[in-house]
């Protein structure tokens, strides 16, 4: 099983650009989609993992769609802090594995990995939020297949960084998340955005990581060593392969600049 992940795509309304008016979120995620498209093998699914827009306003899930309709692949979507739960419900109404009211959490089962997504959107903060109830959720998630090879996937990490704007942005609740995953061994990963930058940590007893943004990576800025800021990367994708009773994750760059050269066969 092949499983492509995407996450901070901050779309805004068709014609607009992001960061600072210079980026062109939208464009970025269709070069994504194309790339995503042509890849071979072709991932079974795509996990978007929130601020799937800047705003949460319709017009621009309508644009979200625009793009992401595009793609060839089964996408499922999860919301973020700069997200809009009723206007992402609105206008995705015919994903029907997102619920009809309440939390957006969601399990995509029939795979040889079982999926859980999870809401940390906690509306008007950047913050994310594990709250009594989300954490029960998912331990009842969780304790109905323990036998079942499962990957976590939301949008605010649960741990720190290093980072210390990203980690005042973290998420409440994050220990607590964790003392519930370490109950359940037959999580294979933890996986989340928010950070537009790859980390990856050994957590309760499995493996937590991030991938980079398809909008533009923020800087690494290790205990305010650097500056705090973004820089203009390529669009990045993460990849989770399951085989051989694992999972072993790639992260590429979507970069035109990249031209692919093969080896030259091996003589006899």
């Amino acid at each position: 099983m092949l499983i492509a992940h995407i996450t901070d795509l901050h779309l805004r309304q068709e014609g607009e650009l992001a960061f600072m008016e210079k980026i062109d979120t939208a464009e970025r995620l269709a070069r994504t989609v194309d790339f995503l498209n042509e890849f071979r093998p072709r991932p079974d699914l795509v996990l978007a993992t929130g601020d799937l827009v800047d705003f949460g306003k319709v017009e621009e899930y309508r644009n979200l769609r625009r793009v992401l309709d595009r793609l060839a692949i089964p996408v499922y979507l999860i919301p973020g802090n700069h997200d809009h739960r009723d206007n992402l419900r609105a206008v995705y109404a015919d994903h029907t594995y997102l619920p009809k009211s309440g939390f957006l959490h969601y399990v995509i089962e029939g795979h040889p990995v079982r999926l859980i997504g999870l809401d940390t959107l906690d509306p008007g903060k950047v913050t994310g939020l594990m709250c009594p109830e989300r954490l029960a959720w998912l331990d009842a998630r969780l304790g109905e297949a323990k036998d079942k090879p499962t990957l976590v996937f939301m949008h605010h990490p649960p741990y720190s960084v290093g980072i210390a704007q990203m980690d005042s942005y973290g998420c409440i609740g994050g220990e607590a998340m964790g003392s519930v995953v370490g109950k359940h061994p037959q999580v294979e990963r933890v996986v989340c955005g928010h950070l537009h930058r790859a980390t990856t940590r050994r957590w309760n007893g499995t493996v937590v990581s991030s991938t980079p943004a398809t909008a533009p990576e923020i800087l690494l800025n290790i205990h305010n060593g650097g500056i705090w800021g973004w820089g203009e990367t390529p669009p990045f994708v993460g990849f989770y392969l399951w085989q051989d009773g694992g999972i072993v994750s790639h992260l590429t760059q979507v970069d035109p600049r990249v031209s692919p050269h093969a080896f030259p066969p091996k003589k006899a």
